[in-house]
């Protein structure tokens, strides 16, 4: 693979007209080579001006007539970030996310990926679990298929994370998830709850079933959305793609899509 080229990963997961639709794909970032996949979760930068603010990968597809590879995000910017700027009201952990999603040529998107994140200092440090701590009963795959299921409707993800571990991600390099509201009040519940006990019970099928957040990465933040914000600008960003709105909105809305395991 060269350096500033994409690929996809994994096998389609879906088919609707002249759309092929896909679960994850490959890119390089500071010369190495990096794989992001449905709901993961990442630092970008819309403009050069722009404050880092957090996307989350929700559709990827390719324009088979055009050859285009395209990518559609939630993106959460902090309360300060938006033009209403931060109150009494917000929590400490909180962002807000765009009202509309943005569609962006991948191509387009990997130059809004940021690496550097040193000075985000937002969001709840959530203790990793340790993976040799995962190596008992089958604990890791058991805990794969939980997140699977729950983060990703049910698709199979077995080929992208085979990838992932062949580019030495197995540890994943998620430093940021965004939960819901309810979501994050569970889970800091079930923190109290298990207050100066080993991080590896949160790997426990009753434990996630109660609100329990496993995570393996090193640094991993939580923050949660409650609230969306019109952004006054980011409809002027050359980058975003919305020729592709209606026919992303049309593929929702029929039942001739095709997914695939």
């Amino acid at each position: 693979m060269e350096p500033n080229s994409l690929q996809w990963v994994g096998s389609p997961c879906g088919l609707h007209g002249p759309y092929i639709f896909y679960k994850a794909f490959q890119f390089h970032l500071e010369g190495k080579p990096r794989i992001l996949s449905l709901g993961d979760f990442f630092f970008v930068r819309c403009t050069p001006k722009d404050p880092i603010c957090i996307a989350e990968l929700q559709l990827l597809w390719e324009e088979r007539t055009s050859r285009q590879l395209l990518s559609s995000s939630k993106l959460y910017f902090l309360p300060e970030d938006t033009p209403q700027g931060r109150n009494s009201d917000h929590g400490e952990d909180e962002v807000i996310a765009v009202s509309e999603k943005v569609i962006v040529r991948l191509e387009d998107l990997v130059k809004w990926v940021h690496s550097d994140f040193s000075k985000w200092r937002c969001g709840l440090q959530a203790g990793p679990v340790k993976t040799e701590a995962l190596g008992r009963n089958g604990q890791k795959e058991a805990l794969l298929k939980y997140r699977q299921s729950t983060l990703n409707s049910g698709l199979n993800f077995k080929d992208v994370l085979k990838e992932k571990a062949d580019l030495g991600e197995d540890e994943e390099e998620t430093n940021v998830i965004v939960l819901s509201y309810p979501q994050y009040c569970r889970y800091r519940s079930m923190l109290k709850r298990i207050q100066d006990k080993p991080s590896s019970i949160l790997t426990d099928q009753f434990a996630l079933a109660l609100g329990g957040i496993a995570v393996v990465s090193r640094n991993p933040q939580i923050l949660y959305c409650r609230d969306t914000f019109d952004h006054p600008t980011l409809i002027e960003n050359e980058s975003i793609c919305d020729e592709f709105g209606e026919s992303f909105f049309f593929f929702f809305l029929s039942d001739t899509c095709l997914h695939c395991s």
